[in-house]
């Protein structure tokens, strides 16, 4: 990764936004953000979000989106530090599942599930918490305290 953040980084994190503007996008933000509540089974997922369900096909969306960008930042094509000044929604995505990645990974037998977003949203939180000692700290207990 360079050094410095490239124009290319910059180009690349403006159009990751211009993805997350996408109608269908938005709508599966918003009911992320907003209805799903963290579970830590497969039974509870499938009750909050069942196969073939809008609230399955949005989870999907969400995290699969987050995973690819963390992909960027895993690979070396993404500026970490620079993705890490605007990125919050990525820990957002990551806290609220990060109780069932488990789960999922031993019902699936993929223990690569989510691991890109795993591993760039524990960096993003040491580099926050670096930054502004306790902020991923207190901005975790924050979505904790929203699905309530």
């Amino acid at each position: 990764m360079a050094l410095q953040p490239t124009y290319e980084d910059v180009n690349l994190i403006l159009r990751l936004y211009e993805l997350r503007r996408d109608e269908k996008m938005r709508e599966a933000r918003a009911w992320f953000a907003t209805m799903y509540k963290p579970v830590s089974t497969v039974e509870e997922f499938n009750r909050m979000c069942p196969p073939g369900s809008s609230q399955n096909a949005s989870f999907r969306m969400i995290t699969s989106y987050w995973e690819m960008v963390a992909s960027f930042i895993t690979g070396g094509v993404l500026h970490a530090e620079l993705f890490y000044q605007s990125g919050g929604e990525l820990l957002l995505t990551w806290e609220k599942i990060r109780d069932l990645v488990p789960v999922l990974r031993a019902a699936r037998k993929n223990q690569r599930l989510y691991g890109n977003l795993e591993k760039v949203a524990k960096q993003m939180a040491e580099y926050l918490n670096r930054e502004s000692p306790e902020s991923y700290d207190v901005f975790a207990e924050m979505v904790r305290n929203m699905a309530r």
